[in-house]
Parts: C-alpha cells; sequence; structure tokens
C-alpha cells in the first residue's frame, strides 16, 4: 500500500519509489514531512548495467547524478509510511520497500499485485477498460489532482521532476477548464487596479 501510496500522494515514478532510502525521509508525527528523492532503481536487465544487478543505479530522470528534488508530502501519506515502516522495516540498503528476501522490489511484483487489486477495486464493467491501467498511472493522477487544485505548472513540475513544458503539454486537457477561473481572476485584479487609480 506504501509503495502504490508514495506514487498517488507524492507524484513518484515506480523506479524512484523503488530506490527510497529511509533516511530520504522526513516523517514527523503530525503534519506535512519530505521526501528527498536521491536515486532512481530503474530494470535494466543484469547484461546492461555496470553492476551486473537487474536494477541499475541512476541519479534521478534528467538531472546531474548528483541532484537530489525534494518533494513535500500530505499527512495522510507520512502517516502510510510511518506504519509501513513500523510494520515491515527497511529492505537492504536502509531502502523503504524490499521484496520478501529484502532486495529490489521487481517490476513484475507491483505489476503483479497492481493488475490483481484492479480486480478487487473496480466494478467489473471497468476491469477491461485502460482505467488505472498500469502503476505509473497513479502518478498520473497526483499530477492532475495537483493542476485541477491550482498549484502552479512550475510548482508541479518542480515536486514530479519534469520541466514544465512537458506538464503543460501532456496535462493540457485537465487545466483547460480553468480558463473562466483564470479570466475572473485577471478581472478582479483589473478592478482593483481601476479602483486604485
Amino acid at each position: 500500500m506504501a509503495f502504490y501510496g508514495v506514487l498517488y500522494y507524492a507524484g513518484l515514478r515506480p523506479a524512484e519509489a523503488v530506490g527510497l532510502r529511509l533516511p530520504d525521509c522526513r516523517l514527523p508525527e503530525q503534519g506535512w514531512g519530505t521526501l528527498t528523492l536521491r536515486e532512481t532503481r530503474p530494470v535494466s536487465g543484469k547484461q546492461w548495467t555496470d553492476s551486473g544487478e537487474r536494477h541499475d543505479r541512476r541519479g534521478l530522470k534528467a538531472r546531474e547524478s548528483d541532484t537530489d528534488r525534494p518533494v513535500p508530502i500530505p499527512p495522510v501519506l507520512v502517516a502510510i509510511l510511518r506504519a509501513h515502516l513500523k510494520e515491515f522495516g527497511t529492505a537492504k540498503e536502509g531502502r523503504a520497500f524490499g521484496n520478501e528476501r529484502g532486495g529490489v522490489v521487481g517490476s513484475s511484483t507491483y505489476w503483479r499485485v497492481w493488475e490483481e487489486a484492479r480486480l478487487f477495486a473496480l466494478p467489473p464493467d471497468r476491469v477491461e477498460s485502460p482505467l488505472a491501467g498500469r502503476p505509473y498511472d497513479l502518478r498520473h493522477a497526483c499530477i492532475t489532482r495537483w493542476l485541477n487544485a491550482g498549484v502552479p505548472i512550475a510548482e508541479v513540475a518542480r515536486r514530479v521532476g519534469n520541466s514544465p513544458e512537458v506538464i503543460h503539454r501532456r496535462y493540457h486537457g485537465c487545466i483547460d477548464g480553468h480558463e473562466e477561473a483564470a479570466n475572473a481572476k485577471i478581472a478582479k485584479a483589473l478592478e482593483e487596479e481601476g479602483d486604485a487609480t
């Protein structure tokens, strides 16, 4: 649950969640916390990595290898992570998520669990639909929710590790309906400006 929670509430990519370590988590007893992302663990296959491991160890996408990305997380996710760590502890290398042997969580594992969960979570007529078809869709849902809540595109982009241009291009459909709200704000500012003169 906590693995999917960091995708849904913090907009992490699955490979970023796999690489998340306890020292990178600030989880206060109350209020907002922070996840400081430092590495990603994409599945590359042993033959394609320098280490010979199945999961490559890389810096964050589209950033210098030594750059981190702090992501504020809401109290609901702080509570989910605290409960997860209390029940399961950490995996090898202090990672927040691990497989049954403490190793890196494989993409086949979180995909399989996701497919099984969809059968329980969705009405039968929606199971065959593309709705929430893959774990990565939780990240998309997070970004859409933030944009619809009025979080500026630049801030959403900073939190999820994309450029504002990518956010605008990819999610323009969810913010197109905000034109009237934007017009109202501009009109109000113009009225206030007119009143001041």
